[in-house]
């Protein structure tokens, strides 16, 4: 149990392990010497290798000599109460999806690799304020279910405001209409 956390938010944490696939191209066109692509995103169950103490260090996967397919599994995502509206808005989105930042090597543009794994549209936002690279990809349905349970029982909306009437312009101008 972590010693900063009281108990009862402990108890509703979650933790998930994900493993990010990212597939590079050699020369896909005259102007790009390489090309990356998040290739997937899924639940790493342990059968795509322990996780490297360095996420530049990945397992390949295949390796044809145009293209390369990375796994880099052990990816802690962790599910929080106070980004219950985060994975809401994910949810609600139509078509919710895991969030992936990742970089390109400024030394060795020939190698890139995943930073960052989220569930929550609120943290994907920050890391694009940031200027980040985030790719997406669909959440599997048993994914979605999991969240979707886990955001049943912290989201609360905030409540609707009146908004109150300026008391600097005139009734007519109100919104109300004025006197009737």
């Amino acid at each position: 149990m972590d010693a900063d956390l009281d108990p009862p938010d402990v108890e509703r944490r979650v933790a998930l392990r994900a493993a990010v696939l990212i597939e590079r191209e050699a020369k896909p066109n005259r102007w790009e010497d390489w090309r990356f692509r998040l290739a997937g995103v899924e639940l790493d169950d342990g059968h795509l290798g322990e996780p490297q103490d360095d996420p530049r260090h990945p397992r390949v996967l295949r390796d044809d000599g145009h293209q390369v397919l990375w796994a880099f599994p052990g990816f802690e995502l962790g599910l929080f109460p106070d980004e219950a509206e985060g994975y809401h808005l994910n949810l609600t989105s139509g078509a919710p999806v895991w969030f992936v930042m990742w970089r390109v090597d400024d030394e060795d543009p020939s190698r890139a690799w995943p930073e960052l794994v989220t569930l929550s549209y609120h943290e994907a936002g920050r890391w694009l304020d940031a200027q980040e690279r985030v790719d997406n990809w669909p959440l599997p349905a048993e994914l979605v279910e999991l969240l979707q349970g886990y955001t049943d029982a912290h989201y609360r909306p905030e409540p609707k405001r009146r908004q109150r009437p300026a008391s600097f312009l005139p009734p007519e101008r109100r919104g109300g209409g004025g006197p009737r």
